[in-house]
């Protein structure tokens, strides 16, 4: 299990495990009055968004509609949009080749 702020992620390798899991998980929520989203719930998935990655049990790799915001983001102008546009490209450094050698001439 992950916690992240608001967001709970319930991984298995089995279903049944799965299902123990989240039982545990609802249980300890309940005497604590601690409410739970059903809009942002997702039961027995292989694969999720979080944190803009897509996440299965076999990869980790960037959400192609970040991908998408990248590429469809406009060429800096200045320093201040530089340090920005920087900013938000180097939360995914580990998934581009040469990220550093490549933003350090920047």
């Amino acid at each position: 299990m992950v916690v992240y702020i608001d967001d709970i992620i319930v991984y298995s390798e089995k279903w049944e495990d799965h299902v123990q899991y989240i039982d545990r998980v609802l249980s300890k929520c309940t005497p604590i009055n601690l409410k739970i989203s059903l809009k942002k719930c997702n039961f027995g998935q292989q694969e999720l968004l979080a944190l803009g990655h897509k996440v299965s049990g076999l990869s980790l790799a960037i959400d192609q509609n970040k991908v998408a915001a990248v590429l469809l983001k406009p060429v800096p102008r200045n320093i201040k949009e530089m340090q920005s546009f920087l900013k938000f490209d180097s939360y995914y450094r580990n998934h581009i080749k040469d990220f550093a050698y490549i933003a350090s001439s920047l």
